[in-house]
């Protein structure tokens, strides 16, 4: 049996998904390091394929990069260690959604690749929100179509902030005020409940606006790196996938090789 390989390149992680025809049989996350080199990044895909004993053999895969650098670098990775070119979601590649933006060419690969998927598996209209270290809303219509998107800081990009920006404020975990209570006793709560009340808060409140212009049946799907810290203190999400965007590169790498599609 072959498998794919794919590649989701964001600004901190990259995630790497094994499948077998839909079926998503394999998962990791390693950190992006742009400096690093073709033969660094397949020690580390190497190191993980060991434990498998072999169970893989790769004969195609894709990749959605936001950090065009590390590009090239992943083509390098694929051709010297399995002999073919990952497909690279951009411009002139089959998508199966249309996007309904002032500018299409701005929309990133892995936008695309999770309305995909969300449209495919899930339904339209729906909200996909990423909660990665920048927290983005992505909008699909009732047809189907990419309308656009919103942008926030997520929830480490806000500590971050906040912690530059006030000297006296001690840096505490990212989790809930213990107890759970809005109100905060201490500074430590006072803290936790702003940055994690106030962040659930304004997803809610972005929730809100969406369905407004989409309509109140649209469906949000959660995926991203810190979805679990939300969830806990939310059931914002009508369906919750960390893995979204794997899922959505390969329907757009089974939509540019039909004879795959088609089992052959």
């Amino acid at each position: 049996m072959s498998h794919l390989l794919m590649f989701d390149i964001g600004n901190q992680h990259i995630n790497l998904g094994v499948f077998e025809r839909a079926t998503l049989r394999a998962a990791w996350r390693i950190s992006t390091r742009v400096e690093g080199t073709p033969d660094e990044y397949a020690v580390l895909l190497n190191t993980f394929l060991r434990q498998t004993n072999g169970a893989y053999t790769f004969t195609g895969g894709a990749l959605a990069s936001s950090v065009p650098p590390m590009i090239p670098t992943f083509l390098e990775l694929c051709r010297a260690q399995f002999g073919w070119t990952p497909l690279v979601v951009g411009p002139g590649i089959k998508t199966g959604i249309k996007i309904q933006t002032d500018n299409p060419r701005e929309v990133g690969a892995d936008r695309v690749a999770n309305a995909l998927a969300a449209k495919t598996l899930h339904g339209a209209p729906a909200i996909v929100i990423d909660f990665s270290p920048i927290t983005i809303f992505d909008a699909v219509n009732a047809q189907g179509e990419y309308v656009g998107s919103a942008i926030a800081p997520g929830l480490n990009v806000s500590a971050d902030a906040l912690f530059r920006s006030a000297a006296q404020l001690l840096r505490v975990e990212l989790a809930p005020p213990d107890p759970p209570n809005p109100i905060g006793k201490n500074t430590i709560n006072a803290v936790r409940s702003g940055l994690i009340y106030g962040y659930i808060s304004m997803v809610e409140g972005m929730i809100a606006r969406f369905k407004q212009m989409l309509g109140a049946d649209a469906r949000v799907i959660a995926t991203g790196e810190q979805i679990s810290l939300v969830l806990r203190e939310s059931r914002l999400a009508d369906i919750t996938d960390e893995q979204l965007t794997l899922r959505g590169l390969q329907l757009i790498y089974d939509l540019n090789n039909p004879k795959r599609r088609q089992g052959g």
